[in-house]
């Protein structure tokens, strides 16, 4: 309980239709967060995880080129939890430019994804994070896909809750606030996310993460940019260089516990269970990425000499290179890369083919499309796609 006997977290509204809608209380908690020597074991187990991370990925022979890659693969874990079933393969294709015909009608909503990071880490350099700059992101995630019609960028004007599919407002698993306390409280955090006073960065970011989630306050995407936000928090606060650190992955596993520490802020006030969890999701996910980082530099290594002891040409190397950009390509691609005719282009993926670098992907696709496959299992684990989540959104009005 708060020192005026309120719910620390929150309370529970009696509404004229007869439901409960949850209304929070603004940030930071009250009592003050309790740091026990497990939170503070994990807190120092996550930064330095992340310290690691940025090392790892500062050694890479392009890390902009792995930063592109991790978000994508952020997108489609992002885009899974909501319930999309595009795989990184799916994604990899359409950016090919080749055959679309086939794909899953949803992967137009992992591109809105990268897309959306994009432009919020561009425009976070310029732009304080804020509600105006949230709901621009929120306007390029859905623009002409799945909730373009809920209207993008705007937060919402209705009463919203989630629950079983059909299920009433009032047989509701959670209510989000009423729209006039929704502006309120996003007014809050909008303070709170620019409040200077001493808070580590993690601690903040998991609190922020927490609070949107509980606010709602679009129709539909809001999960997705809940976690885009913890990116951007970071990058913003200079911990990470570049944006490498991505929950998805982490939540996407353990979507029932992630489910349950939110709504046990919501119902006992329990911040600090909930920061731990969180703690953990960051040391694990940046261990995993740091591995990740470190696999690809060997593999980086391990190509290119086998390449250069086999192929002895600067083509055969920059071909190589930008396979770590491109990894799903069809001839024409390495045609333009290196300026050189189609027959030649050809030539070249054929031996790379030989090698065993390239891959021709099945399916009688026109243009053939070619895969540096080694490349792209790595990144693909833990992608695949599975059934639709029993949670998610499941958001109505």
């Amino acid at each position: 309980m708060s020192p005026t006997g309120e719910p620390r977290a929150g309370s529970y509204v009696l509404r004229a239709g007869g439901y409960r809608a949850f209304v929070p209380r603004p940030l930071p908690p009250e009592p003050a967060l309790q740091t026990d020597l497990e939170m503070l074991a994990l807190l120092s187990e996550a930064d330095q995880r992340l310290g690691r991370l940025d090392g790892a990925a500062a050694v890479l022979p392009n890390p902009d080129l792995f930063v592109g890659m991790y978000v994508r693969k952020e997108a489609v874990l992002s885009s899974q939890i909501e319930g999309t079933q595009s795989s990184l393969v799916d994604l990899l294709e359409y950016e090919a430019e080749a055959a679309r015909r086939g794909l899953p009608p949803d992967v137009g909503e992992v591109v809105n994804y990268v897309s959306a990071m994009r432009y919020g880490l561009e425009r976070v350099q310029q732009l304080p994070l804020s509600l105006r700059l949230i709901r621009e992101i929120h306007e390029r995630l859905l623009a002409g896909v799945r909730g373009g019609q809920r209207r993008p960028g705007e937060f919402r004007r209705e009463q919203v809750w989630a629950g079983a599919r059909g299920a009433s407002v009032r047989e509701a698993e959670f209510v989000p606030p009423p729209t006039e306390e929704m502006n309120h409280a996003l007014h809050d955090l909008e303070r709170f996310l620019h409040d200077e006073s001493p808070m580590p960065v993690l601690v903040k970011c998991a609190l922020v993460h927490s609070q949107f989630e509980t606010i709602h306050p679009f129709l539909d995407g809001n999960g997705r940019i809940g976690r885009l936000l913890i990116a951007f928090l970071l990058c913003h606060a200079g911990v990470l260089e570049r944006p490498l650190l991505y929950l998805s992955y982490y939540f996407k596993r353990h979507r029932d516990e992630y489910y349950a520490r939110l709504q046990a802020v919501r119902d006992a006030g329990d911040w600090e269970g909930w920061i731990k969890f969180f703690l953990r999701a960051v040391a694990e996910v940046a261990r995993q990425a740091s591995e990740v980082a470190s696999r690809i530099l060997k593999m980086h290594e391990e190509h290119r000499r086998f390449i250069a002891a086999n192929m002895r040409t600067a083509r055969a190397i920059r071909l190589h290179d930008f396979l770590f950009q491109a990894p799903i390509i069809p001839a024409a691609a390495a045609q333009e890369l290196l300026g050189i005719t189609f027959r030649s282009a050809n030539r070249l993926v054929a031996r790379f083919q030989e090698l065993g670098i390239l891959t021709q992907m099945p399916g009688g696709r026109r243009p053939r499309l070619f895969s540096y496959q080694p490349y792209v299992a790595l990144l693909s684990e833990g992608t695949e796609p599975g059934q639709p989540p029993a949670g998610g959104e499941r958001i109505q009005t």
